[in-house]
């Protein structure tokens, strides 16, 4: 029995870690989540499903390109090593409260998709689409793939 592929949208600072680091180092633990939520998606999530690649507080937020779940979920390590910034003293081997995936770099955009022109689109990506909700600020966001079809679509073209 084959299980569907799924569609996530995974924010990160581009300051911090970007789509170019992604594509230097070809694969990278998503580590330091440390939201319940975004953990939960997180721990849905499965080799193989499709990643968009979100630039977030920066001068153009938007998406930077895709990338693929590229293991299937495991302790975050950091929230182990009480020199982390995402340590957390509440966490034990023995009841991990946080997972990350490893996430595998396909491609940059050309140029990104602002969150202007997502937003432009909202109408055709239903009310459902979090990114675009009012007050949501969720790193981890299931994206369905009649979403994730309507996103490609705005691929600015070189």
């Amino acid at each position: 029995m084959s299980t569907r592929r799924r569609y996530w949208l995974m924010k990160t600072e581009p300051d911090t870690f970007s789509i170019d680091d992604l594509q230097r180092v070809g694969t990278e633990p998503w580590n330091g989540v440390r939201n319940f939520q975004a953990r939960n998606h997180i721990r849905a999530m499965q080799p193989g499903d499709g990643v968009l690649f979100y630039h977030s507080s920066c001068a153009v937020p938007g998406i930077a390109g895709l990338a693929t779940v590229a293991s299937a979920p495991y302790p975050d390590p950091t929230q182990f090593d009480p020199k982390s910034e995402y340590h957390d003293p509440k966490s034990t081997h023995e009841a991990p409260r946080w997972s990350l995936v490893e996430v595998a770099f396909d491609r940059k955009f050309a140029d990104v998709i602002p969150l202007e022109t997502i937003k432009a689109h909202a109408d055709a990506l239903g009310e459902d689409f979090a990114l675009v909700r009012r007050g949501n600020r969720l790193s981890v966001l299931p994206v369905s793939a009649a979403q994730w079809k309507t996103l490609l679509k705005l691929e600015p073209r070189a």
